[in-house]
């Protein structure tokens, strides 16, 4: 079975290309045009790995991150946030709110792609399942 991705960000045109991206390389996308939404989605598709971004229309993203991290079955889901933001207290705050990872835009592809294969595979959860 395919790793499944979760990308929750309101900006269409990037969102796309991730998509695409990742569809590419193998993997299932799920998608969410903000955090509530996010959460939702998260709940719902349990995915291997959230790519998010900081800021969104209704909820911000670590707030995002902390209400995913509530649920159980999505506390050791990694999160990699994606933002425009690149000061170092928001990377902070990204690690604080439950964050492996902060990629800065624009970003390259290929940053992503290996920053999603390397939460994925350190993760025991998901490394573990990749074994049996």
């Amino acid at each position: 079975m395919p790793r499944s991705i979760l990308i929750i960000d309101d900006e269409p045109r990037i969102t796309a290309a991730l998509m695409t991206r990742l569809e590419f390389a193998g993997y299932t996308v799920y998608h969410a045009i903000n955090g509530l939404a996010g959460v939702e989605a998260a709940a719902l598709h349990e995915p291997d790995a959230i790519v998010l971004d900081i800021r969104m229309p209704d909820i911000d993203g670590y707030e995002t991150c902390k209400r995913i991290k509530r649920f159980p079955k999505l506390a050791a889901t990694p999160v990699i946030f994606l933002s425009a933001n690149v000061q170092d207290t928001a990377r902070q705050r990204a690690i604080e709110s439950g964050g492996a990872r902060f990629i800065s835009k624009p970003y390259e592809a290929a940053e992503i792609l290996s920053a999603i294969e390397a939460v994925i595979e350190s993760n025991p959860v998901t490394s573990e399942e990749a074994m049996q």
